[in-house]
């Protein structure tokens, strides 16, 4: 299992889901149950700067200072999903 998704970096211990689904119903090991189920991804994000820019978004909505999103963010693009 990954220790983080590989697709937003969310670390898969805080996945309230333990990971998304695969088109078959299995656990995926590689991406978290918000950004993956039943085999596709949920966020309609086409590049790393889009997963970037909809996670910071996301954590500001949950009270997190911008810059520190914007430093949770900075390795998306060498996450599996987008470094392909």
């Amino acid at each position: 299992m990954s220790k983080f998704c590989q697709s937003c970096g969310m670390p898969m211990n805080k996945d309230p889901q333990h990971g998304g689904t695969n088109s078959d119903d299995s656990k995926s090991t590689e991406y978290c149950s918000l950004c993956y189920k039943d085999g596709g991804f949920l966020d309609g994000c086409k590049t790393a700067k889009d997963m970037q820019d909809f996670c910071i978004r996301k954590m500001n909505e949950n009270g997190m200072p911008k810059f520190m999103a914007w430093v949770l963010t900075r390795g998306i693009p060498k996450l599996n999903r987008w470094s392909a």
